[in-house]
């Protein structure tokens, strides 16, 4: 499962970031692998918004296609 699948309030481990331009991104956001987020909005054909320790971060939908969650 990506990123851009999760439903809203749902809590995730990042498993995976795939492409290079993705993981770069993630990391300026201090997000990496075994990081846990949780989506708290989705807004149609844009960004996913997650929480990562009380910071809200938006995340393009084309970059979130990229990390794998579990």
């Amino acid at each position: 499962m990506t990123l851009d699948s999760i439903n809203k309030g749902q809590e995730v481990t990042i498993h995976k970031i795939s492409k290079l331009d993705a993981k770069l991104f993630a990391y300026r956001l201090g997000i990496n692998e075994g990081s846990k987020v949780k989506c708290i909005g989705k807004i149609s054909n844009g960004p996913i918004i997650v929480r990562k320790n009380n910071q809200e971060l938006a995340i393009g939908r084309n970059i979130a296609k990229n990390i794998e969650v579990k």
